[in-house]
This record gives C-alpha cells, sequence and structure tokens, in this order.
C-alpha cells in the first residue's frame, strides 16, 4: 500500500481506523501533539483491541482492492475498514502486539500502516523485534521533523528507513516544519530525495498548537467562512483514543477530551465491536453533514445564534446546539443524508490526494504525497 492511496482514502467513512496503541513514548519532542512521554502510561486494553480488530470479519478472496474501487466510497469497505493506522504515542514500543493486530486485520481483508517516531534507530539500525513487526504491515511512515532529530539524527534514520525498504515494504516519511517558508522543509525534502530518489513519498504537515505544541506554536486563523461548505475529513475514519474511547474526529483535541462531545463519541472497545461503531458513524446524521459540508455551514444554516469562532471549536458546541442537531437529523437522518454523505467522498477521491493534502496539510509540498508517475496520470 503506497501513501497516495492511504491519504485518498482519507476522506471515505469508515474506510480506515486510526489504533492510538499507547501514550508511551521514548522521545521528548517539543511539538508532540498527544503530550506523550515515558511517565505516561496510558493505553488501550490490549485484550480489548484484539478483539476489537477480530471483529472485523472476513471477505472472500474476489474481494480484491482494484474490484473494491469500483463501488461507492462506503461500500468498499465492506464490514471492515480498508485500512489500521496504527499511531501513539510510539506504537513500536508494542511491536508484538502490533504484530498481532496486523495479522488479524490483515486476515480480515484490511491493510495496516504504521507511524513511528524512529527511537530504535539511533544507531542506524533496525532490531530484530522491532522488523519483526514492521514486516507484518503493509506501509511504514516514519516521522521526521527538526526535533526529532535532536534525538535519532537525520543519517541513521533514513539509512533505517532503507532497511525497511530494502524488505519489501512501502515506505514514506511523515514531514513537519513550522510553516511553507521552513527552510527545514526544503533542506529535508532535498535530503530525502538525494538518498531514495523517488521511491519515498511524503506527506508534509506544519506544526499546529495541540499538546506540547500549544506553547510554541499560535492557534490558525477561523476557518473558512461558514457560508462556504468545507467537508471535515477528520470525522470519516474513527479513532481508538488512548482510553479505549472511541472518537468519530481524530484531532487531539477531540481525542484528548473527556467526556467527548456526544455527537462525536462512538463508543468503547470494551463493549463495542466494529460493526457497532461503523454503523454509529455512517448513520449519524450530524457527522454525515460534517463530513459533506463542514460545521461552519451547519451552523450558517441551522443555527439560532452565531457560531462559535474556530472550524474545530464550532464543531465541538454542536453538543449545545439542539437546534442544529434537529436541523441535521431532518435534513440528513434518511437516504439523502446518505447520498450527501458518499457525494462529498467521491468528490474528494476524484480530486486526489495532493487536493487533500493541499486543503489539510502544507500545499506547497502536497504534491510529495504521490509519486512522480502518480502525480503526471492526474494531470
Amino acid at each position: 500500500m503506497d501513501l497516495a492511496e492511504l491519504i485518498s482514502l482519507r476522506p471515505v467513512p469508515c474506510g480506515g481506523l486510526l489504533v492510538a496503541l499507547t501514550r508511551r513514548c521514548p522521545m521528548s519532542c517539543a511539538h508532540c501533539s498527544t503530550g506523550s512521554s515515558m511517565a505516561v502510561s496510558e493505553r488501550p486494553d490490549p485484550e480489548h483491541l484484539l478483539r476489537f480488530i477480530g471483529s472485523f470479519g472476513s471477505t472472500g478472496a474476489e474481494d480484491r482492492t482494484e474490484d473494491r474501487m469500483k463501488d461507492r466510497p462506503q461500500d468498499r469497505t465492506k464490514a471492515r475498514p480498508e485500512v489500521v493506522m496504527l499511531t501513539g504515542g510510539e506504537p513500536l514500543l508494542l511491536p508484538e502486539l502490533a504484530a498481532r493486530l496486523a495479522g488479524l486485520a490483515r486476515a480480515a481483508g484490511s491493510r495496516v500502516a504504521l507511524l513511528s517516531g524512529m527511537f530504535f534507530a539511533r544507531d542506524g539500525r533496525v532490531p530484530d523485534r522491532i522488523m519483526r513487526a514492521i514486516t507484518a504491515l503493509d506501509h511504514f511512515s516514519a516521522s521526521m521533523d527538526v526535533h526529532h532529530e535532536r534525538e535519532v539524527p537525520r543519517a541513521h534514520m533514513l539509512r533505517a528507513l532503507g532497511t525497511v525498504l530494502d524488505a519489501g515494504i512501502p515506505a514514506s516519511i511523515h514531514l513537519t516544519g513550522s510553516g511553507p517558508d521552513d527552510p527545514y522543509l526544503a533542506d529535508a525534502v532535498a535530503d530525502v530525495r538525494r538518498v531514495f530518489a523517488d521511491r519515498v513519498p511524503m506527506l508534509v504537515n506544519e506544526v499546529r498548537p495541540l499538546g506540547r505544541a500549544a506553547g510554541i506554536v499560535r492557534a490558525t486563523p477561523p476557518g473558512p467562512d461558514g457560508a462556504q461548505a468545507a467537508p471535515c475529513a477528520l470525522a470519516a475514519w474513527p479513532v481508538v483514543a488512548f482510553d479505549g474511547t472511541v472518537a468519530a474526529c481524530c484531532n487531539q483535541w477531540t481525542v484528548d477530551r473527556r467526556p467527548v462531545p456526544p455527537h462525536l463519541r462512538l463508543g468503547h472497545i470494551a463493549d463495542d465491536d466494529w460493526p457497532d461503531i461503523r454503523a454509529r458513524s455512517l448513520g449519524s446524521p450530524v457527522l454525515r453533514m460534517l463530513r459533506a459540508v463542514g460545521p461552519q455551514r451547519l451552523h450558517t444554516r441551522y443555527a439560532t445564534s452565531p457560531a462559535p469562532a474556530g472550524y474545530c471549536g464550532s464543531c465541538h458546541a454542536l453538543a449545545d446546539r439542539p437546534d442544529v442537531l434537529a436541523g441535521a437529523a431532518h435534513d440528513a437522518g434518511g437516504r439523502v443524508g446518505e447520498l450527501l454523505d458518499q457525494l462529498s467522498a467521491e468528490q474528494q477521491l476524484a480530486a486526489g490526494p495532493a487536493a487533500l493534502v493541499r486543503r489539510m496539510g502544507c500545499a506547497r509540498y502536497a504534491h510529495l504525497v504521490e509519486s512522480p508517475a502518480e502525480d503526471r496520470s492526474r494531470r
């Protein structure tokens, strides 16, 4: 599974599942959105996770990716997500658990990706127990930024990433900088291209004011005008949070908030299985509308008072806006809402992964999410 396909699935409702294996991390990056460290021990119960992933079910051998791509976005996932993304903290602190989860997911027809901070690569090598987990994956992503490089030198990280590629595992880099003009980004992109040519695509993001990063970057200006539709791809994939709660949104503010706003809480892995979570996500009128037009458009259409400032702030405020929730239920509670959800996902899929990154990541480097051949085929 390459990075472009992974990102392409991001707007597909229940096309993927994000799983935070642990909040622990041996690195202490100043920009960490999760506030992870070795001083915390929060993590989902492993047995609950194994049972939850095991609830995906199985698919026939004839149900291949190329056939699913002809279906509507929601139909592609059948009874399981197309991809499971293992994150943290640092998921490779638990390599055996990561490998077991990957085996269960792949047996059900899902593909598995993992994002790591590369803590293990300080000498440029990949330890055997880590490599066994990586080779159980369909895609491996490495985090790279100025903060990680203070603990894992770039040359050593790239050498370890080369080992992953040599083992036949598709790999990418999640590169983060302070903004499109950050010279670090230009230098890092050039270095990755020098070492790997076009073998390693890159997802380039900007530091957001979340977790420890809240103290080093300013909040972004309010989102687009509420009169404009601005679909929320963050509400497409359910997220298993560090305590086992399943949220509808991967924004760290939502993942960490307790209680999760009711319209963004899908359940808990101790009590629910994947079909339960999938049904709630796909069947929720307010989530359909968030994915199709965004929270500010909802306020503009249904609210009797102005929306709070900010895109995500206006979403969280929906919990206290019964007028908006009632309007969404009336307009999106039936077949029309289902079709609206599907149409929005199809439009974003047709635009391609780079278009999504231009909207949600660092626009200047959005093209790096695709290989040159893929990029040319879309022109």
